[in-house]
């Protein structure tokens, strides 16, 4: 499987979000910059996340992006899902109404289906148990730096 930049950029953003922005809105251009990823890709990125239900945006000077649930709430899978459609490994194991045509000369007779078929039921669910709080917790462990959202100032949470 092998996972677009909108799915891996997207749980980067959102985990700079979590991570440093505590409950504050945060600028696309300071996510940008701490994740080297474009700020015009990051948009479109962000655009599908917002229609995902995982991110909001606020307006004006003190305006920026936000999670729109707490980061407990928000897993792997629900991102990859907003950024990606699905969590699929080939084609051929979509469901036949998301389909236009068969993939293959073997579809719905083919037993290798089931193998992609489970290993992505898998997949997605290892994505549900990993949540942003989680994400949190090991940046926390590996000892990352905090950066204020609002100053740009490194350090250490809650110091």
């Amino acid at each position: 499987m092998r996972l677009s930049t909108k799915s891996r950029y997207g749980l980067r953003a959102l985990f700079d979000i979590a991570y440093h922005a505590n409950q504050r809105p945060v600028q696309i251009q300071d996510i940008a910059r701490r994740q080297d990823i474009s700020p015009r890709y990051l948009e479109q990125i962000f655009q599908s996340l917002k229609r995902g239900g995982i991110l909001k945006s606020k307006r004006g000077p003190q305006g920026g992006y936000m999670l729109a649930k707490p980061i407990a709430d928000i897993n792997v899978r629900d991102i990859v899902k907003a950024t990606e459609g699905d969590l699929l490994l080939v084609d051929c194991t979509a469901k036949r109404g998301r389909r236009k045509k068969p993939t293959c000369n073997f579809d719905g007779s083919c037993i290798t289906q089931t193998v992609w078929s489970e290993a992505a039921d898998h997949i997605a669910e290892l994505f549900a148990t990993i949540s942003l709080a989680t994400l949190c917790q090991r940046a926390e462990a590996m000892d990352l730096p905090h950066e204020d959202g609002l100053t740009g100032s490194r350090g250490k949470k809650g110091a």
